[in-house]
C-alpha cells in the first residue's frame, strides 16, 4: 500500500503542476477577440477541472497512506511473502441476495433523473430508499436472521 500511496502523491503533484501549466498556457496563447481588441484570459473550466484532479488524487493519497500506516505490513507488501499469506477471508457476501441489484438499478435511475427530468426523482428516490433499507436489514428478518 505504500507504493500506491507514493503513486497517488506523485499524481497529486503532477496534476497540480499540470493545472498551473494549463492556466499559464491558456492565458498566454489562447486569445479571443472582442470587437477589434484581442483579449487574454485564463480558461477557468479546464484549469479548475485539472486542479480538482489534484485534490482528488490528494484525498486518495491521504486515505491510502493513513490506511497503510494503520494496517502495517500487508501480505502483498512483503517481498519475501508467499501467495498463501494473502488467502485470508476478505469479507462476507450474500450470494442469494437480490438487494444489491435492486439498489444499483434504482440508484442509477436516481442519477439518470438528473438528465431526464425531476419528475423521475420523485419516483426513483423512494424505491432506492426501500432498496437501501432492504439491503441493510436483510439479515434481521426471515430465514437468515441473526
Amino acid at each position: 500500500m505504500k507504493t500506491n500511496a507514493k503513486l497517488f502523491l506523485l499524481l497529486t503533484g503532477f496534476y497540480l503542476l499540470d493545472a498551473l501549466v494549463y492556466g499559464w498556457y491558456s492565458y498566454n496563447y489562447m486569445t479571443h477577440k472582442i470587437g477589434q481588441v484581442e483579449v487574454r484570459s485564463i480558461e477557468w473550466i479546464g484549469t479548475a477541472a485539472i486542479g480538482m484532479l489534484a485534490f482528488l488524487a490528494g484525498f486518495i493519497y491521504f486515505y491510502v497512506n493513513k490506511t497503510a500506516n494503520h494496517a502495517g505490513l500487508l501480505p502483498e507488501d512483503n517481498l519475501d511473502g508467499n501467495i498463501e499469506d494473502g488467502e485470508a477471508e476478505i469479507g462476507f457476501f450474500s450470494p442469494w441476495s437480490w438487494w444489491p441489484l435492486a439498489l444499483g438499478f434504482f440508484c442509477s435511475i436516481v442519477f439518470a433523473s438528473l438528465a431526464v427530468g425531476w419528475w423521475l426523482t420523485f419516483v426513483s428516490v423512494p424505491l432506492a430508499l426501500v432498496a437501501v433499507i432492504g439491503f441493510v436489514f436483510e439479515y434481521s428478518r426471515g430465514q437468515h436472521a441473526h
